[in-house]
């Protein structure tokens, strides 16, 4: 399969997760229904919420399995790749992990992917966020072997950890993805940049489904759904922070081609660092 119809699901997902649920089923059966053969979630598609102790009662049991559950069951019924971007998961040690899950047209779960990076940040306008405080980071990259090609994982604040999405492409993905749920603050800056960059810089397909507007527990997220290509071209944008779909037709031909065009992965060269002082006592003086 050379050519494949991708969807970017933009949700605003709340402290409850049945009604997430509910409405990522709505958004994945609009997409299937538009054709798309690869739907994706934002990151936190199961349940947004700040408060450790509120994330804790809401991912316990059922309701925590809830989202998972339905994405499995909605890409068997629809024979679709669904691509849950994240969900929060209770960990034996009394952590969570931040982790993707990838479930197949026979709801075969295909591989999960934990957020490798910790968004531990002081922003300007007063927001600080300690993801470490909560969240266990991930150990391993991940690249999964599909029909339609090779897909990478990434999520949310990966995306500026250009090293990741370089081990990707470097081990063959053709679609590198980073659903997210980046602050407006911070989406406003760097969004477009950092998504376009990354889809540049690899010669590869970027998909990134993201979370948009404020939020039940008071956060505001930027939304802006993206899907590139990888000559760095949006090929689709839920323009704003409102729910929506970003859907497009990815042809992974063009891989080989921006990659043949500037073939910057076979070209870099490993090198080393050296640091010099520029102060006046190392300099030779002159006889």
């Amino acid at each position: 399969m050379s050519k494949l119809v991708a969807a970017a699901l933009q949700m605003r997902s709340g402290t409850e997760p049945e009604a997430n649920a509910d409405a990522f089923e709505a958004l994945v059966r609009d997409a299937a229904g538009q054709g798309a053969q690869y739907v994706q979630s934002p990151e936190m598609t199961g349940v947004l919420v700040r408060s450790r102790e509120d994330l804790a009662s809401r991912i316990a049991g059922a309701r925590g399995a809830l989202v998972t559950d339905r994405a499995q069951s909605l890409a068997r019924e629809l024979s679709i790749y669904v691509h849950l971007g994240s969900t929060a998961v209770a960990l034996d040690n009394g952590r969570v992990a931040n982790r993707a899950f990838l479930f197949g047209p026979q709801g075969q779960l295909i591989t999960t992917y934990d957020k490798l990076h910790m968004f531990d940040v002081d922003l300007d306008n007063g927001e600080s966020w300690r993801e470490s405080a909560t969240y266990a980071p991930g150990e391993r990259a991940v690249v999964a072997d599909l029909p339609f090609g090779r897909l990478g994982f990434a999520i949310c604040y990966d995306l500026r950890f250009p090293q990741l999405f370089r081990a990707l492409a470097r081990a063959e993905a053709q679609v590198l993805t980073a659903p997210a749920a980046f602050t407006r603050q911070t989406g406003e800056a760097h969004w477009h940049v950092l998504v376009r960059s990354r889809a540049i810089e690899n010669g590869a397909f970027m998909v990134s489904a993201a979370q948009g507007g404020l939020h039940e527990d008071g956060r505001e997220t930027y939304g802006h759904s993206l899907i590139v290509d990888p000559w760095g071209r949006i090929l689709a944008e839920v323009n704003g922070d409102a729910p929506g779909i970003a859907i497009a037709e990815l042809e992974l031909d063009q891989v080989a081609a921006a990659r043949a065009k500037i073939p910057n992965l076979k070209n870099a060269r490993d090198f080393s660092v050296a640091r010099v002082s520029g102060s006046a006592s190392h300099e030779r003086k002159a006889s």
